[in-house]
C-alpha cells in the first residue's frame, strides 16, 4: 500500500492547524517550523500561502472571527438580538483564549472582522442612534467582551478569601458570597445588561 496522501495544503488547512497549535500550546508556540511540523510540511511551502507571522496572524483572525455569528444582529427585537451576539462574540473567544490578547491588539483589517463592526453599526443607527453614538455603543461592547475574556475576575484572587478578611472585609464578604465557578459569567452579563438598559434610556429620549 503507498503512503496516505496528504490534505492539499492551503491557507485554511494552514490557519486552522495554526488555531489548534495556539489553542493547545498558547501563542508563544506559534512558529513557522511548528506549524510546519504539525502539518508534516517542510517549512518554506507554508510561504506559498502565507507570506509572513503577520499574514498568519490575519488567517488567524480570520477563522475565529468567522465563528461570531451576525446573524441576531437582524432580529426585529434589537434588545435580543445584541444580547445573543454579544454572549456569541465572547462565546467564540472562550473557545480561543491564548489567540484574543494577540488578536484584540491588531488592526480591524480582515473582512470577516470588518463585516461584524458593520452589522453592529448598521443595527445600533436602525434602531435610533446616530453614528458617533453607534461608534460609542460599539466600542463599549467590544470593551466587555473582550475584557471579559482576557482577564476573569475570579482569577485574580489566588488567595483563600478570608485571608482577605483582615484589611479588605468588604472585598472578602463580596468573594464569600460568590460562587466563583459562576461569577465571571454573571459578571459579564451583568455589564450586559447594565449596557443595554442604558442604550435603552438613550433610545427612549
Amino acid at each position: 500500500m503507498g503512503r496516505p496522501s496528504r490534505p492539499k495544503l492551503d491557507r485554511e488547512l494552514i490557519a486552522r492547524a495554526a488555531v489548534e497549535l495556539v489553542d493547545e500550546k498558547g501563542m508563544g508556540a506559534l512558529t513557522m517550523r511548528a506549524l510546519a511540523t504539525r502539518l508534516d510540511v517542510q517549512g518554506p511551502s507554508l510561504y506559498n500561502h502565507v507570506a509572513s507571522k503577520e499574514e498568519l496572524l490575519d488567517a488567524i483572525t480570520v477563522v475565529i472571527t468567522r465563528e461570531i455569528d451576525r446573524a441576531p444582529l437582524e432580529d426585529p427585537d434589537w434588545r435580543v438580538g445584541i444580547t445573543a451576539f454579544a454572549r456569541g462574540y465572547r462565546a467564540a473567544y472562550l473557545r480561543h483564549p491564548e489567540a484574543l490578547p494577540v488578536i484584540a491588539r491588531r488592526p480591524v483589517s480582515t473582512e470577516q472582522a470588518l463585516a461584524a463592526y458593520d452589522a453592529t453599526a448598521r443595527t445600533l443607527v436602525r434602531i435610533g442612534l446616530g453614528p458617533a453614538e453607534a461608534a460609542e455603543f460599539s466600542a463599549a461592547l467590544d470593551y466587555l467582551v473582550v475584557g471579559s475574556v482576557i482577564e476573569t475576575y475570579v482569577e485574580g484572587f489566588v488567595r483563600p478569601v478570608e485571608d482577605y478578611r483582615a484589611e479588605y472585609p468588604s472585598l472578602a464578604d463580596s468573594l464569600a458570597a460568590s460562587d466563583p465557578k459562576t461569577l465571571d459569567e454573571r459578571g459579564f452579563e451583568t455589564g450586559l445588561r447594565l449596557l443595554l438598559d442604558g442604550l435603552a434610556a438613550r433610545l427612549a429620549r
